[in-house]
């Protein structure tokens, strides 16, 4: 026995009625469900969809298919931190090492030669900071017209234009490390201080711009059904 077209759109909203909102993982579950329900069925055809539903539930635990989210955010959260780490390693190579040492080295003139460097440093943090996080408001509010529009949310694309923490944790550090006149006045420290904010501007434009730029072909690469959907 085969499910039916209806009750495979039981089981998706059986998965959207566990909490499961994104379309990749309900078809995970889904397909997974569907393949057992019929195994079910190979031993004992006279039980009814809905209790062979419920036997495989079960079999999920107390929790329910919340393990099976928090797995696949953690697999796709390592995914895109791999990805951000390329991009960033990409440009410590030949021909954007040129352009990134050419960076820092203008950086590191102009905070030696400025007066009041804490402050302009701060100044400096402060815009890039603001500027990610209104980035990633926009970002976000864009996704959720084009998940709206489309009826289907893809986990690893919320991701990708959602990540919003790895330039805020990097500013309180930077902040108690610029306020220490021994690192400011040494020329090791400012070149620290000047490696930094490089660094963390291109980490800003590589999640806001490189990444957000490439999306489509990560989640072709990551999702055939998204291939698919998409080919036209």
């Amino acid at each position: 026995m085969k499910l039916t077209p209806e009750q495979i759109d039981r089981l998706y909203q059986f998965t959207r009625q566990h909490y499961v909102e994104w379309y990749d993982l309900q078809t995970e579950l889904v397909d997974h469900l569907a393949n057992s329900i019929e195994a079910q069925w190979q031993e004992n055809p006279k039980v009814s969809f809905e209790d062979a539903l419920q036997v495989e539930f079960k079999k999920f635990g107390v929790f329910g298919f919340m393990d099976v989210v928090e797995q696949r955010q953690l697999a796709l959260n390592k995914k895109y931190n791999s990805i951000i780490w390329k991009h960033f390693k990409a440009f410590f190579t030949i021909p954007k090492v040129i352009l990134t040492s050419g960076i820092i080295g203008l950086t590191f003139f102009l905070l030696k030669n400025l007066r009041f460097k804490a402050d302009v440093v701060l100044i400096v943090f402060g815009i890039i900071v603001l500027s990610f996080y209104f980035s990633i408001i926009y970002l976000s509010r864009k996704n959720k017209k084009i998940s709206k529009s489309t009826q289907k949310k893809w986990l690893f694309k919320e991701i990708i234009l959602g990540r919003s923490s790895l330039v805020g944790m990097t500013y309180l550090p930077i902040q108690i490390i610029i306020h220490s006149e021994k690192v400011m006045d040494n020329p090791y420290g400012i070149f620290i201080i000047s490696f930094l904010i490089v660094a963390m501007a291109l980490i800003e434009y590589i999640i806001l711009i490189e990444v957000p730029r490439k999306a489509e072909d990560y989640l072709k690469e990551t999702y055939p059904e998204y291939a698919l959907e998409n080919a036209n």
